[in-house]
């Protein structure tokens, strides 16, 4: 199916989602978003003040309850027409990722086909909100638990998975019966945008999702947070940042969700298939670019093996073909912008400063958009800065080692435990491995492992919270314990 661009950007609404309406920001301001492969503007969008901000919060509290009263199984057939809808129009919404991201086309088709699972996951996880019922030890009283939504929620997306980020939070929000205010990233806010309209499309009420684009997060986050009706914050990006909403969530001890920063392991022992290794490889770290936190940043080979892996790896890097990802055949599209490719830059001349070699890349990519060649690189120091902070872009740090207590130490020496990958025929050195990494996330003989029936989420400063399976639902609940008298109780 070909998707007329024009025709498909006249769909996406321009304005603020507030109570069920699009309308234009208060005072009139606005933002381009740009596409990262040529650099022209795809649409203007209302740019959201913090007035703004507060009539989405207004919108979300003014519905909550009646929301939350909703039938579970009313809250599940409405995710699932969302799911179908976003099928019905997945050339659509592929393309649009792809316009606003940089991603190939390819790419964008399968993250439409995973950000679509949350939806279809959500509408059967909506009726089955357990609690529990059971009689005190001492026999006098029969307790119970039930889970109740949490309330309003400002869920803050990250511009790498516009689609996928989205449907994450917004459907377990849905299923358990809470209301939303969804701030997307500024750089890709239109695939947010539409799917918002796709879930109006497909009979959600109005209130319920409120959706506020901006090109100020502080001037939309912070009347919100200070809000005493908000009663969950749930952000997926940058460490840093995500510490500073911590400390705002404080004020009013708001439930939290934090999926943070990521410097992923990949490692290779010496029993390890290397043809299946480096297969796991491109997938564990050229999905999306690189630009993921889950992202393979640094590969700890054996040495007796990490000649051989990094030949066959460089090999397959090297013929990724870079350009625009609606062109034919391209595999490789551009970083998100040039802060971000200026980053990957300096990260890789830096490693060659200190030693590092270059098997393949190691350049910027030449004439329009934000491109840069994927790379591998091997003698990598390992207190380079490459080794040491998350890349975000299409570049293989290679460090070796030679015993696995070695490839832990190197594994584990970072403030980030988000997700890990492990190559070995060995099941006993798994289960010891699944032990020792801190990691909230590890592929066992494979690459990606993200799906939307498994928790996702990390430990140390790559966040709390999980997102996906049951472990998802439970996030936008609390538990509510009732003692009640038991009747036959003596005294």
């Amino acid at each position: 199916m070909t998707v007329n661009i024009d025709d498909l950007l006249a769909k996406v609404p321009t304005g603020l989602l507030i109570g069920g309406q699009w309308q234009e920001s208060s005072d009139g301001s606005t933002f381009d978003v740009e596409n990262p492969a040529t650099g022209e503007v795809l649409l203007t969008l209302a740019s959201a003040t913090s007035d703004d901000a507060r009539a989405a919060l207004d919108a979300a509290c003014e519905v909550q309850d009646e929301w939350a009263r909703t039938a579970p199984r009313e809250r599940a057939e409405l995710l699932r027409r969302g799911f179908d809808l976003v099928q019905l129009r997945k050339e659509e919404f592929a393309t649009l990722m792809t316009l606003e991201m940089g991603k190939p086309l390819a790419e964008a088709r399968g993250e439409v086909a995973y950000g679509a699972e949350y939806l279809r996951w959500f509408s059967e996880e909506a009726v089955r909100d357990y609690g529990r019922t059971f009689p005190a030890p001492e026999g006098t009283l029969q307790m119970l638990t039930r889970r109740k939504p949490v309330g309003p929620c400002l869920l803050i997306t990250p511009w790498n998975f516009p689609l996928a980020m989205a449907t994450r939070k917004i459907a377990p929000a849905i299923a358990a019966g809470c209301t939303m205010v969804l701030k997307p990233a500024k750089l890709t806010p239109l695939t947010s945008q539409y799917f918002a309209q796709t879930m109006l499309d497909a009979g959600l009420p109005a209130g319920v999702l409120n959706v506020v684009s901006g090109s100020s997060a502080s001037a939309i986050s912070e009347p919100i947070m200070s809000d005493r009706r908000l009663r969950k914050i749930s952000f997926t990006g940058s460490t840093a940042v995500g510490k500073s909403l911590l400390k705002a969530a404080a004020d009013n001890v708001l439930r939290t969700s934090m999926e943070l920063g990521g410097n992923a392991p990949f490692l290779v022992f010496d029993d390890a298939d290397i043809d299946q290794a480096v297969e796991g490889a491109m997938g564990a770290k050229m999905r999306n670019i690189g630009e993921a936190c889950t992202a393979a940043n640094r590969f700890i080979v054996h040495e007796s093996v990490a000649e051989e892996f990094s030949t066959k790896f460089a090999r397959r890097i090297a013929s990724l073909t870079l350009g625009n990802g609606l062109d034919d055949g391209v595999t490789c599209g551009p970083l998100i912008d040039e802060s971000a490719r200026q980053s990957v830059t300096e990260l890789v001349d830096d490693a060659v400063s200190q030693g590092a070699r270059t098997l393949t890349g190691g350049t910027p990519g030449q004439g329009a958009g934000y491109f840069y060649t994927p790379t591998v690189l091997v003698d990598v120091p390992r207190d380079a800065r490459v080794a040491q902070e998350e890349i975000f872009g299409p570049v293989a740090p290679v460090i070796t080692f030679r015993e696995e207590k070695e490839a832990l130490e190197i594994a584990n020496d970072t403030e980030y435990g988000l997700a890990s990958y492990v190559y070995t025929e060995s099941v006993d050195r798994l289960w010891r491995l699944s032990d020792a990494l801190e990691f909230g996330l590890m592929g066992a003989n494979v690459g990606v492992i993200s799906n939307a029936a498994a928790p996702f989420g990390g430990v140390k400063q790559s966040g709390m919270g999980r997102e996906g399976g049951a472990e998802g639902l439970a996030e936008y609940t609390t538990l509510q314990y009732i003692g009640m008298r038991n009747p036959y109780a003596a005294g």
